[in-house]
């Protein structure tokens, strides 16, 4: 609504082309800036018309133009100097200047932002001031007649909260990005919605790499792949979403698997290979278990991180993939840059935007609504619908929200929970019979995963009687296959001697001036009549 006790004060560029119409036809014309001024019921006290110098001639021919239509409003022109009208940095500062040197008075007077004139450029500054204030004024936009006469008006206020349904969509698609990132479930943690609500902020906003950090189990994939259908609903990634677990990756075959090789590159290269990270090209990346890369691997994975170039294995000719990543781990990767075993810089580039997903035991609030969307699954599954009776659902979340529930596994538990109990369920319906063997089967579990000295001791017996014989290790003291058969566990993960050594002998190697960590690990293995290569079953 105007007021109509307050004076009428309009503000607006004169249009080069639109405005000027030369000789007595221009009446003829729809100019916008004269055609405010025309109608009877938009009575204006004042207009401040702003423009270049150069074009004087065609404000003074408005300024008459206007008078003669309408007697009692008075026209002031100013100087709007700016040396290329199509730079956003110079027409802005300009536009900011004239808002801070004029004295608006919003008690006595009501102020109008013309916006059809002028560049693009100068519309949309004009906006932005509007919009932030600078201008404290509504929007006046005006539009050609059908046939003749002035053409049409329109203001426009730019108090949002006066559009409720604007509001209400803005709002509905923001829930629905983050009911997408959650899948649907109606979690209860606080803590962990919040953290949703980021990264729903994040995923729609940025292109930089994300990090998710949390124990097995805890959804790290599920939820990089919702991170991907949010942004291809927002059509901001066309190309596929592109996973792999790095644990699985190891020497030629890793550097293979994510940047490809041409043909003849190693033994066994009879072809090329176009590598994950070409694949995910204009898509998304997901890198679970990071930290288990090795440090060749993370070099050429930090330039095409930062610069979408890389060079496959076997070429002398870098290849372009323009993807994002999100990037996945359990371990301390802060701790591993320590002990030598992550680049620093790599860390320091996928480390800004780093989310923790708690396990399942810290998020128990939110154990009954995935234990629904697990029944959903299942029945999607397997095409047969399965339930709960109540009494049954009431003793499974009693146990699965009490202390003694681990959820070592985190979701991986619950899934698995839920599959045995409805394949097992009598009729589609899981009864207080069939929870209790469920009960006693995760108990069980989660006391063998937690694991005791015997447990321990016995699989370290049998890596060592893989590589020793029975009866050599009978002759160990218990301290030594202990020891020794962490060395061959950081051995097998190990590409080189030289890397086993680095990692085995992180401490003391920074007390030596000159560390030979592949000797001193060569000469270790010799103490048992192992070698390097025997180790690694080459």
């Amino acid at each position: 609504m105007l007021d109509m006790n307050k004076k009428r004060v309009i503000l607006g560029l004169v249009g080069v082309h639109l405005d000027f119409k030369p000789g007595p036809e221009r009446w003829e014309k729809w100019r916008p800036t004269v055609s405010l001024f025309q109608h009877e019921d938009f009575l204006v006290d004042r207009l401040e018309l702003l423009g270049p110098n150069n074009s004087r001639h065609i404000s003074e021919q408005v300024k008459a133009d206007i008078e003669s239509v309408s007697p009692e409003t008075e026209v002031r022109l100013h100087a709007l100097e700016t040396a290329d009208p199509w730079d956003f940095e110079q027409v802005y500062g300009a536009l900011h200047d004239f808002a801070l040197a004029y004295p608006f008075d919003p008690e006595a007077e009501e102020y109008l932002l013309h916006i059809t004139t002028g560049t693009h450029v100068n519309q949309i500054c004009l906006f932005l001031l509007a919009e932030s204030k600078h201008f404290p004024a509504k929007l006046v936009q005006t539009s050609p007649p059908n046939r003749k006469g002035p053409g049409r008006y329109r203001v426009i206020d730019l108090d949002l909260s006066r559009y409720d349904l604007i509001a209400r969509r803005f709002a509905t698609e923001k829930e629905e990005g983050q009911t997408a990132l959650k899948a649907g479930i109606d979690t209860k943690n606080t803590a962990f919605n919040q953290l949703i609500a980021e990264i729903e902020q994040v995923a729609i906003r940025s292109r930089e790499p994300i990090l998710l950090t949390g124990p097995t189990g805890a959804g790290k994939s599920h939820l990089a792949r919702r991170i991907y259908q949010l942004k291809q609903t927002r059509r901001q990634v066309a190309g596929r979403f592109v996973e792999v677990n790095c644990a699985t990756l190891r020497g030629d075959a890793a550097l293979s698997t994510l940047f490809g090789h041409q043909r003849g590159a190693f033994t066994g290269a009879l072809q090329d290979r176009q590598g994950l990270l070409r694949a995910a090209d204009t898509g998304l990346l997901f890198l679970d278990e990071i930290g288990e890369l090795g440090l060749d691997e993370q070099a050429m994975l930090l330039r095409a991180v930062e610069e979408k170039r890389f060079l496959p294995m076997g070429s002398d000719r870098e290849v372009e993939s323009d993807f994002q990543l999100i990037a996945g781990t359990n371990r301390h990767l802060g701790e591993q840059v320590r002990r030598g075993q992550f680049r620093e810089d790599l860390l320091a580039r996928i480390n800004l935007w780093t989310y923790h997903l708690p396990g399942l035991a810290k998020r128990r609030e939110d154990i009954e609504p995935n234990l629904d969307y697990e029944l959903d699954q299942f029945t999607s599954r397997a095409r047969s619908r399965v339930t709960f009776n109540k009494e049954a659902r009431q003793r499974f979340l009693a146990f699965a929200t009490s202390p003694e529930a681990a959820w070592a596994g985190n979701f991986r538990d619950l899934n698995a929970a839920v599959t045995r109990m409805a394949t097992l369920a009598p009729g589609g319906r899981i009864n207080v019979q069939g929870v209790e063997q469920e009960v006693a089967r995760l108990r069980t579990g989660w006391q063998l995963s937690a694991g005791n000295e015997d447990d321990v001791q016995l699989a370290d017996d049998s890596l060592l009687a893989s590589l020793l014989g029975d009866e050599r290790l009978l002759e160990l003291d218990r301290f030594d296959r202990v020891q020794l058969a962490e060395v061959v566990r950081v051995c097998r993960k190990s590409r080189f001697l030289a890397q086993a050594g680095r990692e085995l002998f992180a401490a003391s190697r920074l007390k030596k001036k000159q560390a030979n960590d592949a000797d001193r690990l060569r000469k270790y293995l010799a103490r048992f009549g192992l070698e390097w290569n025997e180790i690694l079953g080459d």
